[in-house]
């Protein structure tokens, strides 16, 4: 029971550090700068010593400031922090969990879950701050995963410390799933960002529907969708009646994609479940 405590609190830390280089990925797709060189503040561009790069910690303990200008520490950086160590226990849970076989797929599987979260956690961050859905990261996540998910179902069956290494047979079925889920989810969008010539979608909106269809498959990118929409529907109307936003208002919908992306990861069984239950039943 301890052993799987620490397991489980090395997976929440892992994703506090992912969660700081996260921080530093935002920050420089922000200045155009490359991840080349040490950490610094914002404010007076201070170079941050070891003491100032503890994730999470180093916030509370510095009372949420600079130690160098005293400037006050933005927020996103400890919530972005604790965002990504709690989503990163989610996906281990649902993905890897405590097992006592240890098995290459699975492991791998979980090294592609884990770079996966990192990038929609971005592009949710980075859409929510700036309406612009950086292809910098995207791009690369398409590919990666969509070389995975080929391979996945062509050539690796398992691999575990008591066998060797397997072919396994190609899996056609489960390749045509993710390709429909594709063309559905980014065929829907780009439709709606042609006919609009990029006012109601950005192309961004497009790419990451891409990635959605790859990381999903059927039926879960609809479920995805549709809680997408959903949410943002109710966002928006919230906004509206406060006044902060108004029907002419631009709202970015990448956040809510990646929303409806983990909702539908951790429930989109039990949503197609009550939705069958509800209307079809």
């Amino acid at each position: 029971m301890f052993i799987n405590f620490l397991i489980y609190l090395f997976v929440f830390l892992l994703g506090l550090c992912i969660g700081s280089f996260l921080n530093c990925v935002i920050y420089r797709l922000e200045q155009s700068k490359t991840l080349k060189g040490r950490s610094f503040c914002p404010c007076c561009k201070h170079k941050l010593s070891w003491k100032d790069l503890f994730p999470f910690f180093s916030f509370i303990f510095l009372g949420g400031k600079c130690r160098y200008c005293h400037k006050k520490i933005s927020i996103q950086y400890p919530v972005l922090e604790l965002a990504t160590g709690a989503l990163f226990l989610i996906i281990f849970n649902l993905k890897f969990g405590i097992s006592n076989q240890f098995e290459i797929v699975k492991f791998l599987n979980l090294i592609l879950w884990f770079y996966i979260v990192s990038v929609l956690v971005v592009v949710f961050v980075y859409d929510l701050k700036h309406y612009l859905i950086p292809d910098a990261v995207l791009l690369p996540a398409i590919t990666i995963t969509g070389v995975y998910r080929f391979v996945e179902n062509l050539a690796i069956s398992r691999w575990d410390l008591a066998e060797n290494f397997k072919l396994g047979v190609f899996n056609p079925a489960a390749i045509s799933n993710y390709l429909l889920a594709i063309i559905i989810a980014a065929g829907f969008f780009f439709i709606i960002w042609f006919v609009s010539g990029g006012k109601w979608m950005g192309f961004g909106d497009v790419e990451l529907a891409v990635l959605m269809g790859i990381i999903l498959g059927l039926p879960a990118v609809l479920v995805a969708l549709f809680l997408a929409f959903f949410s943002g529907a109710i966002i928006g109307v919230i906004l509206m009646v406060f006044g902060t936003k108004n029907m002419k208002s631009q709202i970015p919908f990448g956040p809510f994609l990646v929303l409806g992306t983990f909702l539908s990861l951790s429930f989109n069984q039990q949503i197609i479940s009550w939705y069958t239950h509800l209307f079809l039943i």
